[in-house]
């Protein structure tokens, strides 16, 4: 049988990886296609290595055009992988375990041959969930957003440098794929234009999946990190080959009532605080008093804001005769004479017994005004520009 080519072999890899993308990860169709995707993949790695075409003595200026696709082997491996069916914690933790090293792996290779600027280092390098300031946190994941936007945009311009009618692609590998395909045949590599082309449509895209790697790098971790810490699964009872004990503990099973198990503290559900003093669980302080209690428990289905207990016409309603609304005012008012001259006025009624008390009013103000200024000189409460 003949051996496929190398760019053949990762192409065929690439396109059954893309279909399984778009069917459930839990069925046995799915999984037979990234058997298979995995296992052009293992074959294609081992090419790779075979013929030695990366190299830590070597820089990106000689590693050839149509070699470059190949760093993003370790990465296609590390996505496929990512899909496989597992149920079992360890056996999880062995494949989680394994996309961490294809990922790390293909970041490796990136910064051995700097491909990866020391700007978007940078920025990579630094994970959103280690940044504790929430507004420096949105603005690392802002930056990191309009870099990819970037890059991918830059992408696709030289993607149509080189076919107009490309499709666009929906996923990486996908975009993996047509970049492959659009690898310079032995007639092309003449043309230093179309290799120029290619070799910048390459670079750019081993710069987008870096960024995307690093995202995928940390959620592996945590991931990790979950898993060796998980409690164990409780063991399964291993059933008897006895029918009749087993007919008696599943009569049993139907028929008992299970009591709750008590684990200590106030509750029954464990203690609150370790000997420390450190909390062990969430916990509320109620009061002792019965009443009080529930006076809180009738307080849990409420609004989370004061109600109104009047309308608005009632408050106003209550506002004017408490005298707290200055009425009257504006161009009507204004024609209206002051209280002051209303008394002035009221006064001049001669010969009237209201005329009569609203002089002695106006005498009596007036004479009240006389001795207030009399006590109190002008100038006299001034002092703070006396010479």
């Amino acid at each position: 049988m003949e051996e496929l080519p190398l760019s053949s072999l990762f192409h065929r890899a690439l396109t059954t990886a893309s279909k399984a993308l778009n069917l459930p990860t839990i069925e046995d169709e799915t999984q037979e296609l990234i058997q298979t995707s995995l296992a052009d993949l293992r074959q294609c790695s081992q090419r790779v290595a075979k013929l030695s075409l990366f190299s830590a003595n070597e820089q990106l200026a000689d590693i050839a055009t149509r070699d470059l696709v190949y760093i993003l082997v370790p990465y296609v491996i590390s996505e496929v992988l990512s899909r496989v069916r597992s149920t079992d914690r360890e056996e999880r933790i062995d494949l989680v375990s394994s996309v961490k090293r294809h990922l790390e792996s293909f970041i490796h290779y990136l910064e051995l041959y700097e491909i990866i600027t020391e700007e978007d280092k940078a920025l990579y390098g630094q994970s959103a969930s280690s940044v504790t300031d929430p507004a420096k946190r949105r603005e690392l994941k802002i930056k990191q957003y309009k870099r990819e936007k970037e890059i991918k945009a830059r992408i696709e311009a030289v993607r149509k440098r080189t076919n107009q009618n490309a499709v666009e692609p929906s996923s990486n590998l996908e975009l993996i794929a047509s970049v492959l395909s659009q690898k310079p045949s032995d007639a092309a590599t003449e043309d230093a234009d179309t290799e120029e082309v290619l070799r910048e449509a390459l670079i750019l895209l081993l710069r987008c999946i870096y960024a995307e790697a690093r995202s995928q790098l940390e959620s592996t971790n945590q991931e990790l990190e979950l898993l060796r810490h998980a409690p164990p699964a409780p063991p399964q009872q291993v059933p008897s080959d006895d029918p009749r004990e087993a007919r008696r503990h599943a009569e049993d099973d139907m028929w008992k009532l299970d009591a709750p198990a008590n684990r200590g503290g106030p509750d029954g559900k464990g203690p609150l605080l370790d000997p420390q003093g450190k909390p062990l669980r969430p916990f509320m302080i109620l009061p002792s008093n019965a009443a009080e209690r529930a006076r809180f428990q009738a307080q849990v289905f409420q609004a989370d804001h004061r109600l109104p207990t009047m309308t608005i016409d009632e408050y106003l309603e209550i506002e004017g005769q408490r005298g707290n609304i200055i009425s009257g005012g504006g161009p009507q008012s204004e024609s209206q004479p002051t209280s002051k001259e209303q008394l002035a006025l009221d006064a001049e009624q001669d010969g009237t017994a209201f005329g009569e008390e609203k002089e002695e009013e106006k005498r009596q103000k007036e004479e009240a005004w006389a001795q207030y200024t009399d006590a109190n000189p002008r100038g006299a409460g001034n002092t703070m520009n006396r010479g």
